[in-house]
């Protein structure tokens, strides 16, 4: 029995410890914000948050989050407001939306190792994640007035 927080809430897992966490969020919690795309932690759709850092869903095995907190985007802020989704929506960063909670959630756990980033800390940060439609600029603007470093 895998024993794990959600977003919050205490949560057991019995079935095989080898799936990958992304499926749980999806298939079992039932929370679709998370979504899967390359299946190879290579994209960052997928990311979510375990114990406070950026990782990728889709390759971590629910043997990994045993005992351990992970956040999804829905648990980011239930009412949406968290600084970096208000700056995402100040921004009109979205186009197609995809890959957005990824980024979202890749740009959260960067402001929490990095309080001030500068642009080459978030092209660092944030080059895992592939955004199809090159929304790159104005992800990298939301997250400097998410940090306060841009007005």
């Amino acid at each position: 029995m895998i024993k794990l927080t959600l977003n919050g809430a205490a949560r057991q897992f019995d079935g095989d410890p080898e799936m990958p966490l992304l499926w749980f969020v999806r298939d079992i919690a039932d929370l679709s914000g998370t979504k899967f795309g390359c299946g190879a932690g290579l994209c960052g759709a997928c990311t979510v948050h375990i114990d406070g850092a950026a990782a990728r869903s889709c390759v971590t095995p629910m043997s990994a989050v045993a005992g351990k907190k992970v956040t999804t985007i829905e648990g980011l802020s239930p009412t949406g407001d968290h600084p970096v989704q208000k700056a995402w929506m100040q921004v009109n960063v979205p186009q197609c939306g995809y890959c957005q909670s990824g980024q979202i959630m890749q740009a959260v756990a960067l402001l929490k190792q990095k309080a001030k980033p500068n642009d080459a800390d978030i092209d660092s940060a944030m080059q895992g994640n592939i955004c199809r439609c090159g929304t790159y600029q104005r992800i990298r603007e939301a997250i400097k007035i998410a940090a306060g470093v841009k007005a």
